[in-house]
């Protein structure tokens, strides 16, 4: 679903490129647990595949599409969930995703249709007329969920969904994501949590200074672990991967 090839990409005026020569790929259908420590570029490479960052050309497929020359029609079918959360304070629940199926473009009975599906995929019914502002921080958290479903995406790119919520909410998102995912969405699954990775994701990746570290099947690279010893669980394999990152 995603290819990314010798992906580099600095920023103005920084002294180092957020992104090295990265390359990896996302497998259609999967649930892909994007993992590294603050400052690896996860966020950096999900913002250039959703064209928030422009991507240079021809390191960056989507469904066999250049990026670079086919931005439009990827948006079409994808979505990003941002970390910040991307949505008006003082509108109502139900005012922010009228407002975001409108800048996609959806009219009359299709809005509609669209609104009441995510409304009930983030079981945000008891709150549709608050003020987003005033909600929990769970509910805010699913609300940014419920309009990155308003297209029906293909493709679904979560940057730290969970961040900053409690546990009951932070359990009902993660069930969320298991259920788009078994729906055929593609999912890419940033976090800090090395068990919401563990538990959601059936392939991973980490990244490091901008480079990936390792990519694989979960399975597969627990069993191995680096340098030929296995890992107990995805914490380990992450500290191992990084800290031989690091002495490099």
């Amino acid at each position: 679903m995603i290819r990314v090839h010798q992906l580099s990409f600095q920023y103005p005026q920084a002294k180092t490129p957020a992104l090295d020569g990265l390359s990896l790929d996302v497998p259609r259908g999967s649930l892909y647990g994007l993992l590294g420590p603050n400052g690896s570029g996860k966020t950096t490479l999900l913002s250039l595949i959703s064209g928030i960052l422009r991507a240079p050309r021809l390191a960056i497929h989507v469904d066999g599409q250049d990026l670079s020359g086919h931005l439009a029609e990827v948006q079409a079918f994808s979505a990003l969930v941002p970390q910040d959360l991307a949505f008006y304070p003082r509108m109502t629940v139900q005012e922010n995703l009228d407002f975001f199926a409108g800048v996609r473009g959806y009219r009359g009975a299709d809005a509609r249709t669209r609104v009441e599906e995510a409304v009930r995929m983030a079981s945000l019914e008891a709150s549709q007329g608050q003020i987003a502002e005033r909600c929990s921080g769970g509910i805010k958290r699913r609300l940014n969920i419920a309009i990155g479903m308003l297209n029906r995406p293909r493709l679904l790119l979560l940057d730290e969904p969970t961040v900053g919520i409690d546990p009951q909410s932070r359990r009902f998102i993660l069930q969320s994501v298991k259920a788009i995912h078994a729906a055929g969405t593609t999912v890419v699954y940033t976090s800090h949590y090395m068990e919401e990775v563990q538990d959601l994701c059936d392939t991973v990746g980490v990244m490091d200074h901008g480079r990936l570290l390792a990519q694989g099947d979960l399975k597969t690279l627990l069993a191995s672990g680096h340098r030929g010893g296995a890992a107990k669980d995805l914490e380990e394999l992450f500290l191992q991967l990084t800290e031989h990152a690091l002495r490099d």
